[in-house]
């Protein structure tokens, strides 16, 4: 597909308008008409509603306007590249470091690293594990270069872009007198006082508040650094954990249960990166999991309205 016609489509998606559109791109409304007439007789479909109001996008232009972002993110990616690459000495690729707290940014994550490679297979890539308490000391600490953890923050020197927002959780043993909750769903103030696993005390304060629900205060005897922490004890009865909604997908765990919180916000995944971070496969990374988010997030949503 012809990138220079997915720019014109996605800026009228964006403006809702041809000429605003047109504008944006320096280019003529004939031009950015002519554009969207090829890229309909190329698919054979229409792309957008023109009526008396707003341009909108049809159904198959929604889904082209989720690719258009991942393809037009990624060429852009791709030019910055090139040029650092022409611009700077000839050197040995080193390796992209991602680090992961738990199971990152769900679906998300696997798709932006496997994207990444087929994307840049000549750069190594290294998974790096991290726990609770490193939140943001991976990445200050130069020991990794991206980051997928939760939930969001502001913090000066870190870039923090959203990939997910979901319903939070609590994992509980199967005996609690809430497990029989795990179909129905709870409140806020019925899981208020459980008695959550204890974080390390250098835990960064925005990771404990999401964890406890910032006003819960009893703890159980044991400390938890990673998933596996919590499950581990949850299932031997000593205590409760939360998460968000994946993490059910991800860790089915023998002796507990997860049940719903019905009233607390949704919580968010995010992808943290050093603001002042020049490498140009963080940039290349960046744009590929934002872009791969939202085309994601789109697919959801369109899936739950066709249900």
């Amino acid at each position: 597909m012809d990138l220079r016609k997915l720019s014109s489509f996605l800026a009228v998606v964006e403006e809702e308008h041809f000429g605003r559109a047109a504008s944006r791109l320096f280019l003529s409304p004939a031009a950015v008409t002519q554009h969207i007439q090829q890229l309909e007789r190329e698919f054979g479909t229409r792309l957008l509603d023109r009526g008396n109001g707003p341009v909108t996008p049809t159904v198959a232009g929604q889904r082209l306007a989720s690719h258009a972002r991942t393809l037009l993110a990624a060429a852009n990616a791709a030019v910055e590249d090139v040029t650092e690459a022409a611009l700077a000495p000839s050197a040995a690729a080193r390796p992209l470091r991602v680090g992961i707290m738990g199971h990152g940014s769900a679906e998300v994550t696997p798709a932006a690293v496997n994207a990444f490679r087929r994307a840049r297979p000549e750069v190594p890539l290294e998974l790096v594990q991290l726990t609770f308490t490193e939140h943001l000391s991976a990445l200050r600490e130069d020991r990794v270069d991206v980051a997928f953890v939760r939930p969001a923050f502001e913090v000066d020197g870190i870039d923090v872009d959203i990939l997910t927002a979901e319903q939070r959780i609590v994992a509980v043993p199967t005996r609690s007198p809430l497990a029989d909750a795990a179909n129905t769903g709870v409140h806020v103030r019925d899981v208020i006082d459980l008695p959550y696993l204890q974080l390390p005390p250098h835990t960064l304060r925005d990771f404990a508040d999401y964890l406890y629900f910032e006003t819960g205060e009893r703890r159980a005897p044991d400390y938890a650094l990673t998933p596996q922490d919590i499950l581990t004890s949850v299932a031997a009865g000593r205590g409760a954990g939360s998460g968000l909604k994946s993490f059910a997908r991800y860790y089915p765990w023998p002796g507990t249960r997860y049940v719903p919180i019905l009233d607390a916000p949704c919580a968010h995944s995010v992808l943290a990166t050093r603001t002042t971070d020049a490498n140009p496969e963080v940039r290349i990374f960046r744009a590929l999991t934002v872009a791969l988010a939202r085309e994601m997030s789109t697919r959801e949503t369109s899936h739950a309205a066709d249900e």
